[in-house]
Parts: structure tokens; sequence; C-alpha cells
């Protein structure tokens, strides 16, 4: 097995919204039902955030509870890295945001855009600041407010998404250990870029009375193409990230993957031939929460004692890009 990088996951934090949408809720918006939802997506309830917060508030909310879990002082932090495709503003970072709620001071602030795989890209981008020594303590947060960004008239995405927010704390350390990050992998599918978007906002389609009749301004997503991607990709992620570290499945204390779709969950899971007590599963409760969904699991994992220190856990996502990110650590 690979040396790993001597990075520390000190600490994790979770935030979900109060109000619950459970699936009758889509019943009056769309031709929908409980049994429709559940079967292809495995989706009971998601969350939705209060008109008062924003994907900064529950990225500082989840933050601080990474921190405190940690044991560690905002003033520790050297820099806190974002993922997020639902910011509080197309610019400045909403990293930026969560630093002035936090009240850090002289942190470097910043976003990482790669949608449902935005807290690897983070994580990834937090060990590059670590390993060069800019940085000897990086708080990555995944968050995401998306039922802002759901058509409420397309039954194909308005019933998967959810908000909420998830963070970690990421120190380098000059210890000997065999814990640190052992695996990383990341790639784009940019030719496909099109099948997951936000038409409307940006410089080729920016906001217009056209755009807004075109409902530009929600998520599109060609979701059979997607989800026939995903099944495939994740699956050559996870092989490859084992074939390098020359483990088998069963070396793996969790597989912590993004909450997309249970389907896709359980092909991958069969593939591996593991049980489901290997795999952190809450797409059930939250639905699909992009960038957050896989902190969030991995926060919960954690709290409930499913995964302790040295345990091996491995992070798989694929999201708008279509870009993906796998990063295996032993905790």
């Amino acid at each position: 097995m690979n040396q790993p990088l001597p990075i520390l996951m000190r600490g994790t934090g979770s935030y979900l919204p109060d109000e619950i949408l459970d699936n009758s809720y889509f019943e009056s918006l769309v031709d929908t039902s409980d049994e429709w939802i559940v079967t292809r997506t495995g989706i009971r309830e998601r969350r939705r955030a209060a008109p008062d917060e924003t994907t900064s508030t529950m990225g500082a909310l989840a933050a601080r509870r990474a921190l405190e879990d940690a044991g560690m002082g905002v003033e520790q932090i050297d820099a806190i890295v974002c993922g997020t495709a639902t910011g509080d503003h197309a610019f400045p970072a909403t990293a930026a945001f969560i630093q002035s709620h936090l009240g850090a001071k002289n942190v470097m602030s910043y976003d990482v855009a790669g949608a449902c795989a935005g807290f690897v890209l983070a994580c990834s981008s937090a060990a590059g600041l670590l390993m060069m020594g800019m940085a000897r303590n990086v708080l990555v947060v995944g968050a995401e407010c998306l039922t802002r960004f759901s058509d409420p008239m397309d039954r194909t995405t308005t019933i998967l998404f959810g908000d909420g927010a998830g963070a970690a704390v990421l120190s380098r350390t000059n210890l000997e250990t065999d814990r640190g990050i052992l695996f990383q992998e990341l790639g784009t599918a940019g030719e496909k870029a099109d099948l997951i978007r936000l038409p409307g906002g940006g410089s080729k389609m920016p906001y217009s009375e056209q755009t807004l009749a075109e409902r530009g301004q929600y998520l599109h997503m060609k979701g059979r193409e997607v989800f026939k991607f995903a099944v495939v990709k994740m699956s050559k992620l996870i092989d490859n990230a084992l074939k390098k570290l020359e483990i088998v499945p069963d070396d793996l204390a969790m597989v912590i993957p993004h909450q997309s779709n249970l389907r896709i969950i359980e092909s991958v899971r069969e593939r591996l031939d593991l049980p489901w007590e290997k795999f952190a599963v809450n797409i059930d409760r939250y639905g699909n929460t992009s960038a957050a969904s896989i902190p969030v699991a991995l926060d919960e994992a954690r709290r409930a004692g499913r995964l302790k220190e040295g345990d091996l856990a491995l992070m798989v996502a694929i999201g708008a890009g279509l870009t993906w990110g796998t990063l295996v650590i032993r905790l």
C-alpha cells in the first residue's frame, strides 16, 4: 500500500435545515407519487433551507461543528475551501462569506465548482495547500442550497434535491503515522458538460426576459444519460483505487458515495460484493445534496461510531462537468 500523505482529518461537522419535504409535497406540484419517487431514486424526504438561510450560513454552521469536533478554534485555520454549485452569489466566493460568518481573519478562502464532486475536489485542493506548506490547517466545506435552483414544474429534477452542508478539518502532521490520504483521482469529461447545467446567469446566457421564459434560472439535467455514465464510471473509479492501493473491497471500513440515486449506489455495492453496513447512505432522508452529501454522510458515520480512527474510507463522486473525484483516507 502507498505511503499516505501526512494529512489528518481532525474533525467533521454537518448541518441540515429543519424543514422536511416528504414525497407527498410534490404530488400537488407535478404528476408523481411516493411510490414513483422511491422506486426510481430511493428518496423519501429532503430538507429545505429557511428563507433566511443561505449556502454560506449553512456551511458556516457545519464548519463550526467540525472545528468543535477537532478541538480547534477558528484562529487556527489558515484556509477555507468550499465545494458548491449554489453559492450565495455568482461572486465573490461563498467561502469568503463563510469566513466572515466564522469571524476568521487573514485566511485564504475560495470555492471549487465541482457540483456533486465538489467536496472531494475541495479536499484534494486542500491537500495541495497542506503539502506545499501554504497552510497547516484547512477547513473544507461542501454546502448546497439546491431547492432554490430546482424547477418546480419538472418532475424529473424537482424531486431529487435537498439543502444542507458538511465540513471537515484537514491538518498537516509532522509525526510518523500510517494515517492520511492514500489515494486521489480527479477528472472531467468536458464533452458531456451539457448533461447537468444551470443555463442562466452566466456570460453565455445573462438573465433576461427570454432566459426566464425558457426557465434558464433552474437546473437542467439529462438524467438518463447521467445515470448510465455514473453507474459505469463510479465502479471503474473504485476498481482503480483498489488496484492502485493493492487492497480488496473488504479492506475498506466504509464506502461513502455521492448520494445521487439509490440504484446507482446499489449497483456499485453489488459489484464490490460488500454488505450495506459498509456503505454510508442518507439519500432516503436528505435527497441529493450535491457537494454536501459526502461530508454529511461522513460526519454522521463518525458520530454514530461506524467510522473510527484508523479506519479506511473511500469517497467517490461524479458531478456536473462531468467531473469526478475519488479519495481514500485512513482516518
